[in-house]
């Protein structure tokens, strides 16, 4: 566990950099964390990604997975990709301030 401040906010993160405490969260924290997973900005089609993670997690308790992102979310993997490049998923948890998905390594 770390302690981190990002956006005035003082931060506590778990061994993979996602937060502990998700009220801790807030849309400056996660334009922070975006640019530390390299993402300048978060556009709009960004935010349609997070807000699904957000209101699928409220009802399942869990990050959703790729193909849950797909079928259910509407976002297509490429599209996935483009927006969170190099492991769409545990990025967009990461800045959404969710835990690690269970289907991450």
């Amino acid at each position: 566990m770390s302690q981190v401040t990002l956006a005035g906010v003082e931060l506590q993160l778990d061994e993979n950099g996602n937060l502990i405490d998700r009220s801790q969260w807030n849309r400056e924290v996660a334009a922070e964390l975006a640019k530390e997973e390299g993402i300048d900005a978060l556009t709009e089609e960004h935010w349609k990604v997070l807000d699904f993670i957000a209101k699928d997690y409220a009802e399942k308790e869990a990050v959703p997975g790729m193909r849950r992102m797909n079928k259910v979310g509407g976002i297509p993997t490429k599209d996935l990709y483009r927006l969170f490049p190099g492991g769409p998923i545990k990025k967009a948890a990461r800045i959404g301030g969710f835990p690690k998905p269970v289907s991450c390594v």
